[in-house]
């Protein structure tokens, strides 16, 4: 019988209520989507943010869009400038809206409209710790997270810092969105493993995609 799904087509994988991973949902516009980080890049250049409490976050990371996010001594704020520059964020490509907006209709998010993304860069050893993306005005709007390059296992907790989490490895080109009754879920990145990637070599990047404002 003849197989209508090849091994390494997209497919999805729930992760909990209103939460779903779109495997392989990016793959085929990996190297557009590099192309453009590399444009944005060129005009604001990945920085390592330093976190209220005074530490070296050791992701470094840029934005596009009309908002961009931050984290200095002030704490954590949506701005339309970047502090370093003083010149507002560069423009979100079509590329990266499309996206995001196709990838949230298909975890049942219709309507999705994002104003900022969030372009973090790992090199080995960098880590997110675990965190609720909660700065946003309209909690009801999901996260998309598109991940390129190197793996990297994804915690997705609970509602509070000291839950279970769940382990999940993320691959090029997979696509996370969680919203609804997972949107305040605590989730986050263990530090990456050395290796290097035919498209990023030594890095990961990933897009965060976000309604704002």
């Amino acid at each position: 019988m003849l197989d209508l799904f090849a091994e390494d087509d997209p497919w999805q994988e729930p992760l909990a209520a209103g939460a779903l991973i779109l495997r392989r949902r990016a793959r085929d516009i990996t190297g557009q989507l590099m192309q453009q980080i590399e444009r944005i890049a060129a005009r604001n250049p990945f920085h390592h943010r330093i976190t209220p409490g005074g530490h070296r976050m050791s992701v470094a990371m840029t934005n596009c869009g009309a908002l961009g996010w931050s984290a200095d001594s002030r704490g954590y704020q949506y701005s339309a400038q970047d502090e370093f520059s003083g010149q507002g964020w560069p423009a979100m490509p079509q590329t990266f809206h499309r996206l995001a907006e196709e990838c949230a209709r298909e975890a049942g998010f219709a309507g999705f409209n994002p104003d900022a993304c969030l372009i973090n860069r790992y090199e080995p050893g960098a880590k997110l710790t675990l965190h609720q993306d909660k700065d946003e005005r309209d909690l009801r709007q999901p996260i998309v997270s598109v991940s390129l390059g190197l793996p990297a296992v994804f915690l997705f907790g609970g509602f509070e810092r000291g839950d279970a989490t769940q382990r999940v490895l993320l691959e090029h080109g997979d696509v996370v969105v969680w919203g609804g009754p997972s949107r305040l879920r605590y989730h986050g990145i263990l530090p990456l493993k050395a290796g290097i990637h035919p498209l990023t070599g030594a890095f990961r990047f990933n897009l965060t995609f976000r309604r704002a404002r």
